[in-house]
């Protein structure tokens, strides 16, 4: 490797870095939060309920860690919601049709990564900006997933599928399983392998990582191909938690996904995060809008919070590394 090339891939990020520090201030928000809806609702710290938190953190941060990743290169998939919609219905209607399930949760994924990989060419082979390419793939699969569904509803599952998003296994929910062996293999991936510190190198600068050998356009690929793998693997968890698929499951998804990312400490200019952190981001939203459904607020003011902690999050982050340069 030449001496370019080991100056553009960074050395594997340890837990002294920066990262490490906004990791801290974020985990200290989390417990900040859990004290003070532990003082406002006698029910937040009741075992159901925590339970329920771990749940739909979980459900948001299959979304999202992919779509870490495609932020990490300086990239955005707008798409994953809408992906979502498409591949549970292509499943539901596939495990309807041959009552497996297997093949189900194959087609799911199968659907999501070809997704994937169309947003991966258009911004690689065609260099269509990420941004407008995901917007773009956003209404075609609305499109087809409503002209496809006609206005109908799949519902009714075997009882075995429908465990992978509502059972139960040791008093823990099973998405929370998924989401411990998902952390880790993202963590992993990211932190500890030549593609994943190729994929910080990418998003640092992209002409200096094409300069040192690194395949960029393989790599946008991957990226935008696991994005919309988990977006596959959220559907199949959707599905079988909701027992039905319908048109319009994915509509909610994007935004909190993305939020997660940004409140994680993932930079949306590249080359900063952590799928870490896109975790502990994802646990903070779900931990604000848990407390303001135990509070009884009106949910008509959780977009407004959420959009208010992502701008606080973003700004804060900006802040603090300018300090640290």
């Amino acid at each position: 490797m030449s001496d370019i090339a080991k100056e553009a891939i960074a050395p594997p990020r340890s837990f002294l870095s920066q990262d490490a520090i906004q990791l801290f201030y974020r985990l200290l928000a989390a417990f900040l939060i859990c004290a003070v809806l532990a003082v406002l609702s006698d029910s937040f710290l009741s075992l159901g309920n925590i339970l329920n938190v771990l749940r739909q953190a979980s459900l948001t941060f299959f979304i999202a860690s992919g779509l870490t990743l495609v932020v990490l290169t300086a990239g955005l998939d707008l798409s994953v919601g809408a992906n979502v919609a498409l591949s549970a219905c292509l499943a539901g209607t596939v495990i309807h049709q041959t009552g497996s399930p297997a093949l189900g949760i194959l087609t799911a994924l199968v659907a999501g990564g070809v997704v994937g990989l169309l947003n991966g060419i258009m911004v690689t082979a065609l260099r269509i900006p990420s941004f407008i390419a995901t917007y773009g793939m956003l209404w075609v699969l609305n499109g087809l997933t409503y002209w496809y569904m006609a206005g109908d509803t799949i519902h009714g599952f075997p009882a075995g599928f429908r465990q992978i998003g509502s059972g139960y296994l040791f008093g823990l929910p099973i998405p929370v399983y998924l989401l411990v062996v998902f952390l880790a293999i993202g963590t992993l991936f990211a932190q500890r392998t030549i593609w994943g510190q190729e994929i910080y190198a990418i998003g640092a600068n992209p002409v200096a990582a094409r300069l040192s050998g690194i395949p960029v356009a393989r790599r946008l690929l991957l990226v935008y191909a696991v994005s919309g793998t988990m977006a596959g693997l959220a559907s199949i968890i959707f599905l079988s938690r909701l027992n039905s698929a319908e048109a319009d499951i994915g509509e909610s998804l994007t935004l909190p996904a993305i939020a997660a990312v940004l409140i994680g400490g993932t930079s949306l200019f590249g080359g900063v995060g952590t799928v870490f952190g896109t975790f502990v981001g994802a646990l903070i939203l779900t931990l604000v809008l848990n407390g303001m459904n135990l509070l009884s607020v009106s949910a008509n003011w959780q977009p407004l919070v959420t959009g208010i902690i992502v701008i606080l999050a973003v700004w804060l982050d900006m802040k603090t590394r300018r300090r640290a340069q």
